[in-house]
């Protein structure tokens, strides 16, 4: 089972000793969460400057909003980050469930998903080197992994779920264990309905802090603010992995459910946790 770690959006600075611990050990992926109405670091920008602070260890939008961004630029950047990083991006993207984040891009709310189908129609054109339009050309660099990053898609929902099959390669599945089964259960039979080769990648997700009470509480804090906006932040923050137990057991629950990767999301700023995650994975 492959574990990566979801960074913490708290204190910017401190994700390149973040990065650096992190490709030393044994993690595959590096995840960073995407908001425009927020105090969190823009993804890709963030992202480019881990991937030069790092070697091998692949980095993670999970998930960027992608249509409250122009689908040229982003394919642009995805393709350069991408080429830059060795073909260690995983675009990991979604509709976003946030409308003042829409607000402030000036983008419709209610449109989101067919924008993200058009989008996705784009972008894996201009991957493959074909031209814009009529009047517009090839828009460069190419990506390293031939036909663009790696793509994941997160969301509940059928469209979102039939998302996968038709535009990406895998599923970001924000979720516990005990609803992980079905989801699974339902992207794996639409890939196949689209008859796609192989099977999708699935990574699976879990909230987690590892240290001294005063790191737990900092990233409880962190996550219940991020997550007031539901009404159900005390729920989610209080379903957070505490203890090497629980991290060693959502792992293997997910595993025999069919993940190929599980995210550790942190919220506690201390990167001193990745030394003990790495210690219990």
């Amino acid at each position: 089972m492959n574990v990566g770690l979801g960074l913490p959006i708290a204190d910017p600075p401190l994700l390149l000793d973040w990065a650096r611990r992190a490709d030393a050990g044994p993690f595959t992926a590096l995840g960073l969460l995407d908001r425009l109405a927020y105090h969190n670091p823009e993804p890709m920008v963030t992202l480019a400057a881990l991937a030069g602070a790092t070697t091998r260890i692949r980095v993670q939008t999970e998930v960027l909003i992608a249509p409250l961004r122009r689908p040229a630029l982003l394919a642009k950047q995805a393709a350069t980050l991408d080429r830059i990083s060795g073909g260690r991006l995983v675009l990991g993207i979604g509709v976003g469930p946030r409308e003042d984040d829409y607000l402030a891009a000036g983008v419709d709310f209610r449109g989101r998903g067919r924008r993200l189908d058009e989008q996705m129609a784009l972008m894996r054109r201009l991957w493959a080197g074909e031209p814009f339009g009529a009047d517009v050309g090839p828009i460069g660099p190419a990506p390293a992994r031939p036909g663009g990053p790696e793509v994941l898609f997160g969301g509940f929902k059928p469209a979102a779920l039939e998302r996968v099959a038709r535009w990406g390669d895998g599923f970001l599945a924000a979720v516990p264990p005990s609803r992980l089964g079905p989801l699974v259960d339902l992207v794996r039979r639409t890939w196949e309905e689209h008859a796609r080769a192989g099977s999708p990648r699935i990574v699976a997700q879990a909230n987690a802090a590892l240290g001294p009470r005063e790191v737990v509480e900092d990233a409880r804090a962190a996550m219940g603010a991020y997550y007031a906006w539901t009404g159900q932040a005390e729920e989610m923050v209080a379903g957070m992995l505490t203890t090497p137990g629980e991290i060693r057991d959502a792992i293997a629950r997910f595993e025999e459910l069919g993940a190929d990767e599980v995210m550790l999301y942190c919220y506690g700023r201390d990167p001193a946790q990745v030394d003990r995650f790495a210690e219990v994975v």
